[in-house]
Order: C-alpha cells, then structure tokens, then sequence
C-alpha cells in the first residue's frame, strides 16, 4: 500500500496568500467595446488589451492558498518561461523546455501537441519535488519538453452587455483566444500557452544525470 504525499514544504511562486486580497472594482462598459474598469489604469491590460484582475502583492504575507492562482506571479512566469514552484527559470536542454502535466495522454493522438494549459514550466529540482508532494501529479505525471509554447489565450471571467446599463459578470470561466471578439469580455486571471513540438522524458532518469 503506497504512503500519502508528503505535506508540501514548499508553496509555489504562482500561488496567492491570504493576506494578498483581491481588488473589488466597478466594471463598466468600455468606450472601445467590452469591458473596463471606472478607475482604470494603464498597467490594468496586458499588450494585446485584455483587462486583468487584480490582487496585492504581498507574496509571504498571511497563509498559503495552495488552490488559488495570484494572477501577477502566473502571468509573469508564463510570460518568462519562469519555474512554477520557485520563480526561476524553467529547465531548458536541447529539446526544449521542461513541463510537468497530468497524464492524460488518452484525451488525442499526438497529446500533448496543441495543449493550451495555464500550468508554468518548471525546473528540475522542483520538478522531482512535486511528483512527491503535489496531490494533483502524484501516480499521475508525465514529463515532457517543448520546443515551442505561444502564448495565445487568457483564462477568466466573461461579462455580457445587459439591459441594464451596465455589464453583468456570468458564471462563465473560459480559455478565451487573445484578438477575439470575447476578449473584449473577459476578466483575465491566467495566461494561456499552447505546446507544441513535445517529446516525452524520463523525469527520474534526468534528475539521475544532474547529480
């Protein structure tokens, strides 16, 4: 009979703290189509104009929420190819960057090609740490590298026109593609990466050769 995971000793960087609250701000209608914030400012949407939810940065303060995602810390380490554990770069080799992803392998032929996920790379260390740890990958992993991962997409909330002179928030949460009519009408929580060119990898066997 297999042990329980070990409790995490680590909190990973893309993860929220208690004592980051989220910001409560009134949405409006945007004067270019979609949605927008009444006090909006320019650092509230990324390069392709997509609003973004907000939280404090506040990383260490209160106790971690393992189950939630700060939105800042994820977009960045999706943006950078960033270590979704420790924050540092994502272990890279001659066959592309490293991945840690639930094995779902019988979704399609040829998965995880054409995957969008909101997950980070990681690196290695942290890679063989959360096989152990992570209840989500634990006798449920696969290792893969990627040669290439395009940001194409948000994860969030979409908010709807309504006769009410103002947009209502639905209980919608989606991937929505980035220049897409939907994107004017999504609350951005997470960024997208769709992978591509995958090979899989013996996780154990890497962390063999870098001792």
């Amino acid at each position: 009979m297999k042990s329980a995971p070990a409790r995490p000793d680590v909190v990973p960087f893309i993860a929220a703290w208690s004592g980051e609250q989220r910001h409560t701000r009134r949405v409006v209608y945007s004067g270019r189509g979609g949605i927008a914030f009444v006090d909006e400012e320019p650092e509230d949407r990324d390069q392709y104009g997509v609003l973004w939810n907000g939280r404090a940065l506040s990383q260490g303060t209160g106790r971690p929420e393992y189950g939630n995602v700060h939105p800042m810390r994820q977009r960045v380490a999706m943006e950078h190819l960033l270590c979704q554990v420790c924050g540092m770069p994502a272990d890279r080799n001659r066959l592309g960057v490293l991945w840690l992803l639930e094995d779902n392998r019988a979704d399609w032929k040829g998965w995880p090609n054409d995957l969008l996920t909101v997950h980070p790379p990681i690196c290695l260390p942290c890679a063989g740490k959360s096989v152990e740890q992570c209840p989500h990958l634990v006798d449920n992993s696969v290792a893969v590298r990627v040669r290439e991962s395009d940001v194409c997409a948000v994860y969030g909330r979409v908010w709807s026109s309504s006769a009410f002179g103002h947009p209502v928030r639905t209980a919608l949460k989606d991937v929505v593609p980035y220049r897409s009519t939907a994107a004017q009408w999504v609350l951005a929580g997470q960024l997208v990466r769709a992978l591509s060119g995958c090979t899989f990898v013996d996780l154990q066997h890497e962390l063999a050769r870098r001792r």
